[in-house]
């Protein structure tokens, strides 16, 4: 299991296609590099394995697709920083999100 999503907030996430259709999907958790611009938003995720993540990505560009908490957990920023999970964050849609990051990359 991941350090990066809590147990707690795993029944909150849909899992993997649950969302496919939805033209604003909300997204559920917001995870970061406190020493970079990248930002990851988890919209699903995989109940079967709690590893593959579907999400919109924010960083050189800007997309939705797939990653994995596997592979975000073995990132360092260029200070050696580990990516977190924001605590403050609340699931929000994602035009908000879109909109309110004007597509900010790096």
């Amino acid at each position: 299991m991941s350090k990066l999503i809590p147990h707690t907030l795993l029944s909150d996430i849909p899992d993997l296609y649950e969302t496919e259709g939805q033209l604003d999907p909300i997204l559920k958790v917001k995870l970061f590099t406190p020493d970079s611009c990248f930002t990851w938003y988890v919209i699903e995720l995989s109940k079967s394995d709690l590893n593959i993540c579907y999400g919109y990505v924010v960083g050189l560009d800007s997309e939705l697709g797939y990653f994995t908490l596997e592979e975000l957990e073995s990132i360092h920023g260029p200070l050696g920083l580990a990516i977190e999970r924001d605590l403050s964050f609340k699931p929000t849609k994602f035009s908000t999100i879109k909109k309110s990051e004007h597509d900010s990359t790096c």
